[in-house]
């Protein structure tokens, strides 16, 4: 057993010193150790869900309903439209990173936080979970959105008691989400008491027991939800999830339901883990690399500059989407303006060109796609034998393969060029890039994941990967990128609806007390049960369940259904506005704050997309106030709510050392041996990956080829219908908006766009900047909203692209992909039509609500 830090108190909070020399070397396979990494997937994913009906709600008039808006309001704000962005990065993202982190967190402060952003001795990015290199590090190892994302928790503005003193519960709903997000940092614990409509301060104590009594006046545990952001670090997501199984539940619903559940979904049952099996190394020494519904130029920039060494070492890259993106045209990498050798070409050229070849596909055809590629293959097989499908890998390694064989060969051309949009030829290109190739990566993202078919497409993935024998081996696999900071670690922690028996058993052991074993809701049977009232209190820790998840007049009416709403958070979204009878909202601090406890200064920590842990140490003193850690605040509530029931004394101790937590996580899930030791070496350290080392452990032992079934979604359209799928702006990280523009697709000042096909506006009578209304259809439901700006744009006809949250009122609740119960963003049936003077509703109810 692991002796705690804890023991010695010269240790506790104490760093190893830092030497580049002990991180893993390039094209060199990291020592991961030989623990099984825990595999949280669900056996029988389509239990216990709720199919029964809800009533669509009036989406457009919701306005006039509610005063307190939970849709951001619709006054535009003067739209400007450019030729879209043929570049990435380059001078223009150095100069608006600067820009946002000094007008945020000022020179000094701002400036201090980017310089320790993603360094060995400093904190993790609390925006995208792209991986820092193992060895050197850049003196600038971030991107644009992570330096907006760093700047706004440096944030020097408070948002405290006299800011919501002055605005009430409705006024703040119409504010912009960005002008919220600006209004400061969170500096106080508040609460909205029955009948008030402003915050106003409550002291910590009372806060907590009032969490206290709401949860223990409950007739079951299960009727409280515990809601998890993807930027919660290890630490205090362990506990979170600790709190709520040792109250009775596991209903931990997070929003990697709504993003790569299908990942988890595909790859669980097909390689035996839910993660991706390569590192970033890998990425450096692919053949051919796939991008498919990924657009890593906004979502994940720093994977550029991967993309570009890639590039310089040879590599392919084919990219598969339906939208042209800037990131994967042209890069122009901000790092090389530091280099003299490298300066003026990086300012006065084009940048490297990423994509080799660009398939635009059809919204939900990737599945088509690949399988047009993968039916090429074959082909060229038969010409070639034993030189482009890897037979020896098959036999060795894997089952399945003769049924998945004959199912692509059966697969019509017909079918797969009306699905996916791309002619035989076109695929043929495809096909030919990987012929002859064995170090392959495919990555994909939510284009992929939130498709109906999202967890069949990623197991055809996984079967192109597998008939190549391009996994387990170096520069090849699975890449799955993950969205928010430490949103897989989230997931290791234990948070997840569905745990395993081994994983409960473990924690009640180390923790003495019985863990539940029922399963809980994930987060859209969580909202489907707040709507019918099957809830009485929802617990966020972090995050913005209202503008990230499906439905947003259905989750705004389940939360005011509730008795008790409790938001943590670092600075103010629309979704604390839309509350319970009784809402508190808690200030915690950031990624980058100084977190000191009683044993000194903490650290955390948080899992990247490639399954390293590494550390998380604030440098930035927290602004005047009274908040507190994300771990004190729920070991607070964890010692009101539970008493006797709980050992006090440990989650004391857990509070003031985090140590003591991860001692307690090194004896819990596998991997985490040793945890305070590893997280101290420079980079942190790799978690056990079977797959990565072609150690499947699946039931079988083997790699598992899918037979999937190609659906014809698209045959069941009318002919005025179109597929809508939601997308980020550039000035956007996940629910966080930091401005109006998108500038690499040519859109200024406006949010409420539709991207249209020009051919698809002529046929409706519409012209560019004209005003439109959008309508989904589901079922023979129907939701409508309003006063959206048309854009011509480069997409596929049939296709439209809105941004999230603004679109999300149109995705309907029971609208989810198939074994994952992911949300279906990326296929969203709709009509466009040009707004009409008389929407809305009857002008005496808009006089009523306004007056």
């Amino acid at each position: 057993m692991e002796e705690s830090p804890v023991a010695d108190p010269n240790k506790a909070g104490k760093q190893h010193e830092q030497k580049a020399s002990n991180a893993p070397k390039s094209g060199e396979r990291p020592d991961q150790g030989e623990a099984p990494a825990p595999d949280h997937y669900r056996p029988d994913p389509q239990a216990a869900r709720d199919e029964s009906n809800i009533t669509p709600p009036d989406v457009a008039n919701a306005k006039y309903t509610h005063p307190i808006l939970a849709q951001p309001p619709e006054a535009l704000t003067g739209i400007r439209l450019e030729e879209r962005a043929k570049v990435a990065a380059g001078v223009t993202a150095v100069i608006k990173s600067m820009e946002f982190s000094w007008s945020e967190g000022g020179l000094n402060r701002g400036t201090r936080g980017l310089l320790k952003m993603n360094q060995k001795d400093g904190f993790d990015c609390s925006s995208c979970a792209w991986p820092d290199p193992d060895d050197h590090r850049s003196v600038a190892e971030f991107c644009e959105n992570g330096a907006k994302a760093t700047a706004s928790d440096a944030d020097d503005k408070a948002a405290g008691p006299e800011f919501f003193a002055r605005h009430s519960l409705a006024q703040l709903s119409k504010m912009t989400d960005r002008d919220q997000n600006n209004a400061g940092r969170l500096t106080h614990p508040m609460v909205k008491r029955p009948g008030d409509n402003h915050y106003s301060p409550i002291t910590w104590p009372d806060a907590f027991q009032v969490i206290a009594d709401h949860l223990n006046a409950l007739d079951s545990p299960n009727e409280a939800v515990f809601y998890t952001s993807g930027k919660v670090p290890n630490e205090p997501a362990f506990l979170f999830q600790l709190f709520a199984k040792q109250f009775g539940t596991n209903n931990l619903p997070d929003c990697s339901n709504m993003c790569h559940e299908s990942s988890g979904a595909a790859l669980s049952p097909t390689l035996g883990l839910g993660k991706g099996s390569v590192t970033l190394n890998d990425i450096y020494e692919a053949e051919v690399i796939l991008i498919i519904g990924q657009n890593p130029g906004t979502n994940h920039p720093r994977m550029l500059s991967a993309l570009q060494k890639a590039k310089r070492n040879g590599a392919k890259i084919i990219s598969i989407n339906p939208l042209i993106e800037a990131g994967l045209n042209h890069f122009k990498n901000p790092q090389d303006f530091m280099n003299p050798l490298k300066a003026l070409g990086a300012l006065m050229g084009d940048g490297t060109p990423i994509t080799d070849l660009y398939l635009q596909v059809r919204v939900d055809g990737d599945m088509a796609l690949l399988r047009g590629i993968m039916k090429h293959l074959f082909e060229a097989e038969d010409l070639n034998p034993g030189q482009v499908v890897d037979r020896a890998f098959i036999a060795e390694y894997t089952t399945g393969f003769e049924s998945f064989e004959q199912n692509i060969r059966n697969t019509s051309w017909e079918d797969i060029e009306e699905l996916n949009g791309i002619s035989r030829a076109q695929l043929l290109e495809a096909a030919n890039m990987l012929a002859t190739k064995k170090k392959i990566i495919t990555c994909w993202a939510m284009g992929v994941t939130q498709q109906r078919q999202g967890v069949q497409t990623i197991q055809e993935i996984v079967n192109l990967q597998l008939m190549k024998g391009a996994i387990g081996k170096p520069g090849a696999g699975t890449c799955p990128v993950r969205g928010h900071s430490n949103v897989q670690g989230d997931r290791t922690m234990g948070i997840w609806e569905q745990p395993t028996k081994a994983f409960q058993d473990a924690l009640g052991k180390e923790f003495n007390f019985q863990a539940p074993y029922e399963h809980g809701y994930d987060t859209v049977e969580a909202i489907k049960a707040m709507y019918k009232g099957k809830t009485k209190v929802y617990f966020g820790l972090g995050g913005n369940l209202l503008a990230a998840g499906p439905d947003t007049e259905v989750i705004a009416e389940g939360m005011r259904k509730q008795k008790l709403t409790v938001f943590v958070g670092t600075k103010l979204n629309r979704g604390h506005l839309i509350t319970g009878e009784t809402s508190l909202l808690l200030p915690c601090f950031t990624h980058a704050d100084v977190d000191m406890q009683k044993s000194g200064h903490q650290m955390t920590s948080c899992e990247n997309s490639m399954g390293v842990v590494s550390q998380n140490k604030g440098v930035l003193i927290p602004l005047e106030g009274q908040m507190m850690s994300e771990v004190a605040i729920i070991s607070g509530v964890a010692i009101a709510t539970l008493g006797s029931r709980t050992n006090i004394a440990d989650w004391v101790a857990m509070t003031e050392n985090y140590d003591v937590i991860r001692d307690h996580i090194s004896r819990v899930i596998p991997g985490f041996e040793n945890f305070n030791e590893k997280l101290r070496r420079p980079g942190g350290f790799y978690l056990p990956n079977g797959p990565r080392d072609r150690k499947f452990t699946t039931p079988n032992g083997k790699a598992n080829f899918t037979t999937t079934e190609l659906q014809h979604y698209q045959r069941e359209l009318e002919p005025d219908q179109l597929i809508l799928m939601t997308v980020r702006s550039h000035d956007q990280f996940n629910t966080t908006i930091y401005d109006y523009n998108d500038r690499y697709r040519g859109v200024f000042n406006e949010r409420r766009v539709l991207f249209m096909n020009p051919q698809d506006m002529a046929e409706r009578g519409i012209s560019a900047k004209d005003l439109i209304d959008i309508t989904s259809h589901y079922k023979g439901e129907t939701r409508t909203v309003e006063k959206f700006v048309a854009v011509p744009y480069d997409i596929p006809k049939g296709n439209v692209s809105a941004y999230f949250p603004e679109a999300n009122p149109l995705v309907p609740i029971s609208s989810v992909a198939k074994t994952s119960n992911t949300p279906t963003s990326k296929y969203v049936v709709v009509t466009v039509v040009p707004t009409l003077k008389t929407t809305g509703a009857p002008i005496e109810q808009r006089l009523a609500v306004e007056a």
